[in-house]
């Protein structure tokens, strides 16, 4: 199986390369509207701005090849700001429109807690998922945000805590995503993007 991973020029493309290669898989970084289309399981990392990653995908055309290749049921993982992608709106960006593959709308967490949400936290399973199999409970992530999905849709998995209770993984039939950085994340980290692999092959 060959992992296609959205090359965008996000700063972590290259470390979630890295990641899956170390688990031994083929990965293809690709901005190919073709390819994405076509591809068997896509992987969309994200740092930085909403607007950025959104624009960048507009840019490169990318946009509704992925929402094709979603549309026709190619498992997908978004990391952090894939995840937030998701969703119709998020309140960084609320001039453009997200990919709406999920209702709701992303929001800052509360200033009134130190923002970004930096460091290791742990997650609370909300229902049973895929992508956290064989993960002991007591896990901790690795974080980097200051913006979160709501914490109670239908596809949320786990959720984590800081200043508000938000989405840290969904699940939403063959689409997947995760807030923190498995691939930052050690052993508990390997074992997710493991686990997405399994379920794409």
């Amino acid at each position: 199986m060959i992992a296609t991973l959205i090359d965008y020029g996000a700063g972590n493309v290259t470390s979630v390369a890295r990641a899956l290669r170390r688990l031994g898989t083929e990965v293809q970084l690709t901005h190919d509207p073709r390819l994405i289309s076509a591809a068997s399981s896509l992987i969309l990392p994200g740092v930085g701005h909403c607007a950025a990653l959104l624009h960048s995908l507009d840019s490169r055309s990318l946009r509704q090849p992925l929402l094709h290749a979603i549309g026709r049921g190619v498992p997908f993982l978004g990391i952090c700001l894939g995840l937030q992608a998701l969703y119709q709106r998020s309140e960084e960006a609320p001039e453009i429109v997200g990919l709406g593959v999920l209702p709701g709308d992303v929001r800052r967490l509360p200033v009134e807690v130190k923002l970004p949400h930096m460091g290791w936290n742990q997650l609370h399973a909300v229902r049973p998922c895929r992508l956290l199999e064989g993960i002991p409970e007591e896990a901790y992530f690795y974080f980097a945000h200051s913006y979160a999905a709501p914490a109670n849709g239908a596809e949320s998995a786990a959720t984590c805590t800081h200043g508000r209770e938000f989405t840290a993984v969904l699940e939403h039939g063959g689409v997947f995503g995760v807030q923190f950085h498995p691939e930052k994340s050690g052993a508990p980290g390997a074992r997710l993007l493991e686990n997405f692999l399994r379920i794409a092959a």
